[in-house]
């Protein structure tokens, strides 16, 4: 290959598609108790999608390490990009909640959620880490870690939170509880640096503007778990209540998000949609339907027409060239390695 060849640029961001795919299934298939077989015949489809993308991704990105090292290191170094490498591990637990929740629980699907579970912990480590890095390249207008303070940070915060949705129906229940309160601990601690960043330091460039809907997964995710951990309804409740005021507030930037140029990036919307979906719907179904089960459904429509437009638009840049290809750098510094 050319030192051009589109695989240059797989930077681990790309794995926010098997999220949002996984995230997707998982809410299809809290559905089937409103939507009947249906619904699990749509998650069962989605699930197999979000595993195939899985696969061709880490195959991609071994070949991408091993001929184009240099570009991952880049990677790992970039204010922003770096967080994206819990996507993997994400991913990978994800895609063990929704084995468990269609298939039962697999001995195989031990082993992908333990692989999962551990190299998260790993990534929480390694990204949250740099913290205590010295810092590099600063300037008199851009100093300290505040370039690396995005709510793509959420990601390996989110990770943990996630790691329940699989531990807890596989028999994991104390590691399960344990990894959640890494993803509990910090939520909020990343939640306020973001906001000091944006209020007293700078906006996020125009171009991770999707990666505010970030946000909206903590709660989220956390709130589908404390159901599963039987916990009293008013702490789910909560999760939902921060989740939707959380989607009113960040709707207004739909508009501005929508004016760039569409990137990986924009696959941050799919996943805290989807989850948002899965939690309405486990409330609607633990409140004996009512009007939170017909939200439920009306969410999962959306979370379902946003990311099949995602999926088109990245056919489309992938066929254009749009996609893959070297993007605007904004004026940010790296931190240390």
């Amino acid at each position: 290959m050319t030192p051009s060849s589109p695989l240059k640029f797989l930077m681990p961001g790309w794995f926010s598609m098997v999220m949002g795919l996984s995230g997707l299934s998982l809410a299809w298939h809290r559905a089937s108790g409103v939507l009947g077989e249906m619904a699990d015949g749509i998650a069962l489809v989605v699930g197999a999608l979000a595993a195939l993308v899985f696969v061709l991704l880490l195959v991609a990105s071994f070949v991408r390490a091993s001929r184009y090292p240099a570009a991952l290191a880049d990677d790992l170094k970039h204010p922003v990009r770096h967080a994206f490498v819990a996507a993997l591990p994400v991913s990978t637990l994800l895609l063990a909640a929704v084995g468990v929740a269609l298939l039962g629980a697999h001995p195989l699907l031990h082993a992908l959620w333990w692989v999962g579970a551990l190299t998260q912990v790993w990534a929480t480590v390694w990204v949250l880490g740099r913290w205590l890095s010295p810092v590099i390249g600063t300037t008199p207008g851009n100093t300290g870690l505040w370039p690396a303070v995005t709510p793509v940070l959420l990601i390996p915060v989110v990770g943990n939170v996630v790691a329940p949705l699989a531990g807890l129906p596989l028999g994991h229940d104390v590691w399960s509880a344990a990894q959640m309160g890494i993803g509990v601990f910090f939520w909020p601690i990343v939640m306020g640096l973001v906001l000091v960043r944006r209020i007293a330091h700078s906006p996020l460039p125009d171009r991770i503007l999707p990666a505010w809907f970030i946000t909206l997964a903590p709660p989220a995710v956390i709130g589908v778990v404390l159901t599963q951990f039987e916990a009293p309804a008013a702490l789910p409740l909560g999760m939902w209540g921060i989740a939707v005021f959380t989607l009113m507030w960040l709707t207004p930037l739909v508009r501005r998000i929508a004016s760039q140029p569409f990137g990986v990036a924009f696959w941050g919307l799919s996943f805290p949609m989807a989850s948002l979906a899965a939690l309405t719907l486990r409330l609607g179904e633990l409140q004996g339907g009512g009007a939170l089960q017909t939200v439920g459904v009306l969410l999962l429509a959306v979370a379902s027409m946003v990311i099949l437009w995602l999926g088109f638009a990245t056919v489309r840049g992938l066929r254009d060239g749009t996609l893959l290809a070297p993007e605007p750098i904004a004026s940010i510094q790296p931190v240390a390695a």
